[in-house]
């Protein structure tokens, strides 16, 4: 449903638009959307990781210089288009990359840099408590890091007062509540499905484990609250409509919705919170998320067990490495290209190089890579160390290069897709495909469904991504009918009228793909 520029405009004016602001790993979006939850305007940032002391990190400062100019992009469009400044809106929501550590003291400070997800640096955290807890722990969780610190004898340890992850730090800095939406919440500590909060078991078993380190705090003292999807968490103070927006322009008084993470915006944005439904997010990483029907049988360290954004049970099987490394050869080949004298855009690179692969053999020739870039847990890489191999023989083209690049960028996610599929039997009708993998139509839904042995779709909105699927999280919270589920509102009020095009596998990709792993 189009509206045209006044009725949008008058929108505007009467606070019935809703925000949503999404931290990913190169670029911080801001999306507002209208009463109908289509997209408004937006503004973008890039940035990237830094790594520092053998650290993934991103810097405070880098933190809110981002999403303030992200978000003047986005209000400047706004005055742009349709001469209006931005002043108040209905609701705001909050989205980061899921999990890692942050911890502050009793004044609120960082004690130690932002430890992002990319960090594999808490095996040996993760081995203990997924053993302890009967329950698969993933080195890049709160708890995961805050145990590893421990073991490590980190002095700051001692200090901590709050726990949280990037969204959750967000939205306390706006909001001052310190809250999480319960599908970030369950990459933090395990959550209990009954009672919607974190495991009173395993938090006792927790607290019994660190007792003899006689430190001034227990875990559920530090932890973020945990909230289901349509909570109401927070008021923007004046002290956050000025983080966000510095003119001064955009007033106090908004209510936010929980924050979540980019897993749980990526199940909104692709409807996929019911069972026997999931979706596949592939950018700098990759991540597929199934929702399940029932628990799995045994817990296996290549599948995280998060929740939907009402809490439902999802398995999740997560890569730290997808497009980083192939983005890097097409970087190279652009450098050639431009030394020639020839001038090519990003886009039209990308189009061509990667609709190679769909002209390369089925086996790709023959040819091997390993795209780590940062390490991968799945495969047991503490560390990055990209490398690209053949023999002799192998028919070395530029279409087999392609083609190797792609199948290998989910080669990790893979092996734990066959663990699902294989040795739990779960089932799913087919995935919805979200990011930047997906960008050049058909090559990333063709290789996906290869992976996959199951139709791969994209939906109109994808692009809109995350910031987007926060966005229509807030909207929920503040214009759903009464006692209107999450499930309903989604299929009648935002995915009513959706196209979305399906690609289903080609039996000989799958066969030839399999060979390949």
């Amino acid at each position: 449903m189009s509206r045209k520029p006044d009725e949008i405009k008058n929108a505007i004016i009467n606070e019935q638009t809703v925000i949503g602001i999404e931290l990913g790993s190169t670029r911080i979006k801001t999306v507002m959307i209208d009463s109908d939850n289509m997209p408004i305007a937006s503004g973008n940032h890039d940035w990237e990781n830094s790594y520092v002391d053998n650290i993934w990190t991103y810097s405070l400062e880098d933190i809110w210089c981002g999403i303030r100019k992200s978000y003047r992009n986005m209000a400047d469009n706004i005055k742009k288009q349709y001469g209006v400044t931005v002043t108040k809106v209905k609701a705001i929501g909050i989205s980061g990359m899921m999990h890692g550590y942050m911890v502050f003291d009793k004044n609120d400070m960082l004690l130690t840099p932002f430890r992002t997800w990319r960090n594999n640096i808490t095996g040996q955290a993760s081995e203990a408590l997924t053993e302890l807890f009967d329950y698969p722990i993933p080195q890049r969780w709160s708890i995961a890091h805050l145990y590893q610190a421990i073991l490590n004898e980190e002095k700051h340890v001692q200090d901590i007062d709050f726990m949280t992850t990037l969204a959750g730090y967000i939205h306390w800095k706006l909001t001052g509540r310190k809250v999480l939406g319960i599908g970030e919440a369950s990459g933090v500590f395990p959550i209990d499905l009954s009672t919607k909060d974190y495991s009173r078991e395993m938090l006792d078993k927790f607290n019994s484990l660190i007792s003899r380190k006689n430190l001034p705090w227990t875990l559920r003292d530090i932890l973020p609250d945990v909230l289901v999807a349509g909570s109401e968490a927070g008021i923007l103070t004046d002290e956050g409509a000025r983080l966000l927006d510095e003119t001064g322009e955009l007033e106090s008084g908004i209510p936010l919705c929980p924050p979540e993470g980019d897993a749980g915006t990526g199940m909104i944005a692709t409807n996929s919170i019911v069972p026997r439904t999931g979706n596949v997010s592939a950018g700098t990483s990759v991540f597929a998320m199934i929702v399940l029907e029932k628990e799995l049988s045994k817990a296996y360290p290549e599948i995280d067990l998060v929740t939907t954004p009402e809490g439902n049970l999802v398995a999740m099987v997560h890569s730290n490495n997808c497009t980083s490394d192939y983005d890097q050869w097409i970087k190279i080949f652009g450098e050639a290209i431009k030394a020639l004298g020839v001038n090519v855009s990003k886009a039209e690179l990308y189009d061509t190089l990667l609709g190679m692969a769909l002209k390369g053999d089925a086996d790709c020739g023959g040819l091997l890579g390993y795209g780590y870039i940062s390490g991968e847990h799945i495969t047991n890489f503490d560390k990055g160390c990209p490398m690209f191999m053949r023999l002799p023989g192998s028919r070395f083209n530029l279409a087999n290069f392609m083609r190797t690049n792609l199948y290998t960028s989910l080669g990790a996610l893979k092996i734990g897709l066959d663990i699902l599929f294989n040795k739990e039997s779960v089932q799913v009708e087919e995935m919805l495909g979200h990011g930047g993998f997906f960008k050049t139509r058909e090559v990333g839904q063709k290789i996906m469904a290869a992976c996959f042995g199951v139709p791969v779709a994209v939906m109109e909105t994808a692009g809109e991504g995350g910031a987007w699927g926060i966005a229509v999280l807030a909207s929920y919270m503040v214009n759903r009918a009464k006692d209107q589920s999450l499930k309903v509102y989604l299929n009648e009020k935002v995915f009513a009228e959706n196209i979305k095009t399906v690609i289903k596998p080609d039996p000989e990709d799958v066969k030839e793909f399999n060979k390949f792993m």
